[in-house]
């Protein structure tokens, strides 16, 4: 289920780094993990979802890939966005 597109507005405003920015790693960022922590819940209720699972699988992938390369490029900003993010504990 994608996300609604109000939530999916203040996510990008929030995460974003100038005006027009809708794909940075940041945004991208933020919203991947709102759509894993809507699908961790989902599973919650229907363990046996094995393809919606598989989805998670490559969505946490993704991340983690990008929060590499946010990492190698510019570690303040990777250190905000996990920050504000709450990923690392």
């Amino acid at each position: 289920m994608p996300l609604d597109t109000e939530r999916t507005a203040e996510l990008v405003t929030k995460f974003r780094t100038h005006e027009t920015d809708t794909g940075s790693p940041e945004v991208q960022i933020a919203l991947l993990t709102e759509r894993i922590t809507y699908l961790t819940e989902h599973f919650k209720t229907h363990a046996k979802d094995h393809h919606s699972r598989r989805g998670l699988l490559r969505m946490v992938s993704k991340r983690r890939r990008l929060l590499a390369y946010l990492k190698k490029s510019s570690l303040e900003r990777y250190r905000s966005t996990v920050s504000a993010l709450n990923l690392r504990k």
